[in-house]
């Protein structure tokens, strides 16, 4: 009788690559004309910034060809920033440009064994991109991907092991989330509606009660590795969290050490993809500092408490308050001037420090969840990384 290991590695002998672009259907989103982008009326319509998080806000009232028109649970990919790949999960809608979605041939290839596939080769093409300030996806750069096809039944077998470890990450998550949304509870019953500062409090400009700046440009030319740091980009900062498990390195040198510095208690403030979106530095790495897509935040001790700063700026991005000053191209940016005008309501100091003080202890809990979350990431990488070699 032939050992399961013994399979495994005839099996891997067996599979051939191939050439992504051989077995799916591309189809690149259409550049759709903003001046027809609304709120409020309107057909939906995927940003690359929706992609991930599976939602939009903003609609197109103008014409436009049913082919361009996603469907729940189409495999979608930005091809913009971080080049990310997502299951789209709310209703149908319009793909916009620098957006795809991406189709397996049912003869030779499992969907879903091609949805837990891309992430690593979109990142290996991602590490390999040069830019300035945004990397950019080309549909030829994924029609080039060489991915292993073992028999479908296999790439069947390989998703649903994948589906079922990940599934149990997906719960974990969405214990966290319930605990965000009760930090938000408490963020409102505190301090009101913030966009409408329905409480009256002092309003004042950003830049009046902080200081902030971007980070440091990424010019590959100019890299010497003799001063190389790691650094964190947008994809490093999450809502209310800082991932530091794949950071990157530049040049950082002497001078640029102080000036791009980051201590505890910074926030730093995504400028685009999810222009907004905020954490709190807490000395998650050493010697790590920051790239331009970011902006740090140093609130003034006098006036403001980072949680509250965090939270203000979620319930802001999520109620409206951030459309005014957000820059919208073909990716939404958050310019430094804009963040500095941007009049923010300052409740009393001792108000916003109870708040902190009430975070924290939801904070603890969140702790003990994100390690457990941490574990099943492990696990899932290693099943992954198993899975498209052969050795599940």
């Amino acid at each position: 009788m032939t050992s399961t290991l013994v399979t495994a590695r005839k099996t891997r002998e067996f599979w051939r690559h191939a050439s992504l672009g051989e077995h799916v259907d591309i189809l690149s989103g259409f550049a759709f004309d903003s001046k027809l982008f609304s709120d409020s009326k309107g057909v939906p319509l995927i940003r690359i910034r929706d992609v991930v998080r599976g939602r939009t806000e903003t609609r197109y009232t103008g014409n436009y060809d049913s082919r361009f028109v996603a469907q729940t649970g189409d495999l979608l990919i930005g091809m913009d920033g971080d080049f990310n790949r997502a299951l789209w999960s709310s209703e149908p809608a319009l793909l916009n440009q620098r957006v795809c979605k991406v189709t397996a041939n049912a003869k030779s290839l499992d969907q879903g064994y091609l949805y837990h596939f891309l992430p690593g080769a979109l990142l290996d093409i991602w590490q390999q991109t040069p830019f300035a300030t945004v990397k950019h996806l080309s549909v030829r750069g994924i029609r080039a991907i060489s991915i292993p096809l073992p028999p479908l039944e296999e790439q069947r077998r390989i998703a649903a092991i994948l589906d079922k470890a990940d599934e149990l990450r997906a719960k974990r998550r969405q214990a966290i989330a319930r605990l965000d949304a009760l930090t938000q509870s408490i963020f409102h019953s505190m301090f009101g509606d913030t966009v409408s500062n329905s409480l009256n409090w002092p309003v004042k400009a950003f830049g009046r009660v902080t200081t902030s700046r971007l980070g440091k440009m990424l010019d590959k030319k100019a890299q010497t590795g003799k001063h190389g740091f790691k650094y964190l980009r947008n994809a490093n900062v999450q809502w209310f969290q800082i991932n530091t498990d794949d950071l990157l390195e530049m040049d950082f040198s002497p001078s640029d050490q102080i000036e791009f510095a980051l201590r505890r208690g910074d926030i730093l403030v995504c400028e685009g993809g999810e222009p907004g979106r905020a954490a709190i530095w807490k000395d998650q790495a050493t010697d790590c500092y920051f790239q331009k897509a970011l902006h740090r935040v140093r609130p003034n001790p006098d006036d403001l408490d980072p949680q509250y700063i965090v939270h203000l700026l979620w319930a802001l991005a999520h109620g409206g308050g951030l459309k005014d000053h957000v820059t919208v191209a073909t990716i939404a940016h958050l310019t430094g001037e804009k963040l500095k005008r941007m009049h923010i309501p300052v409740p009393p100091l001792e108000l916003q420090q109870t708040f902190a003080n009430r975070i924290a202890a939801v904070e603890r809990l969140k702790e003990t969840h994100r390690k457990h979350l941490a574990e099943l990431d492990a696990l899932f990488a290693s099943l992954q990384s198993r899975a498209f070699k052969g050795e599940l």
